[in-house]
């Protein structure tokens, strides 16, 4: 089907950028383990813990733990497309020796609909990234498909895709904005009703309209429903 070709581009503009990536590139490693849980038919609230740590960098292999992260999110529906969240992120670098510690309050608006087995996502971000020396405004946009690998419902013991594609602005005080690009592709396995596994890659192009910085994360992730 066509959508199969589109993101067959996708893994391929992937590979290209592994390839290619030499110059200012960094690998991570990112594991992530997410607690859902739904309060009302309305309101749902989000826990997840991160860990984030280096696996190529300086054009050396290694292993190299960066920082930890924990992250909540309050979501409220408006209706059976769109919903509002407010979140707050604590993420530690300083113990780590890996730069200032930093907080996170972010404003989201997320809108979805489906065709057939294909559900698409838009999602509005507004970040306040509070450092030690500086606080970055940061405005995001992210389009998103999703779709069941074998038929056209997911059921539990099948598998299913996940694209990503994301522009983000960053604004702070006497620095000269930068524009990032992400582009992520995972593969996601129902293990159970409440169980989720996800695994993929995120490529990520930083300050693009400046000094191009190349980071490509390998993603492992658990979602559990409660």
């Amino acid at each position: 089907m066509h959508y199969i070709k589109n993101y067959t581009s996708l893994l391929l503009f992937i590979s290209c950028f592994i390839i290619n990536a030499q110059n200012n590139f960094q690998n991570f490693g990112e594991s992530a383990f997410a607690l859902n849980h739904s309060v009302s038919q309305k309101y749902k609230v989000n826990f997840a813990l991160r860990s984030r740590y280096y696996l190529f960098k300086k054009g050396s292999i290694l292993y190299k733990q960066r920082q930890i992260d924990i992250f909540h999110f309050s979501t409220y529906k408006l209706n059976y497309h769109h919903d509002l969240s407010l979140g707050i992120y604590y993420g530690s670098r300083g113990f780590f020796d890996e730069g200032s510690n930093e907080y996170r309050i972010t404003q989201q608006f997320n809108y979805k609909h489906q065709k057939l087995s294909i559900r698409y996502g838009h999602r509005f971000r507004a970040e306040q990234r509070i450092l030690e020396t500086r606080t970055i405004f940061r405005q995001r946009y992210r389009f998103s498909v999703d779709f069941p690998l074998n038929g056209e419902k997911l059921n539990i013991g099948e598998s299913y895709l996940v694209a990503t594609a994301e522009g983000l602005l960053n604004l702070g005080k006497n620095r000269k904005p930068e524009i990032d690009q992400r582009t992520t592709l995972q593969i996601g396995f129902q293990v159970s009703e409440n169980l989720k596994l996800q695994t993929g890659l995120d490529c990520r192009l930083e300050a693009i309209n400046i000094r191009t910085n190349k980071l490509l994360f390998l993603l492992t992730t658990a979602i559990l429903k409660i």
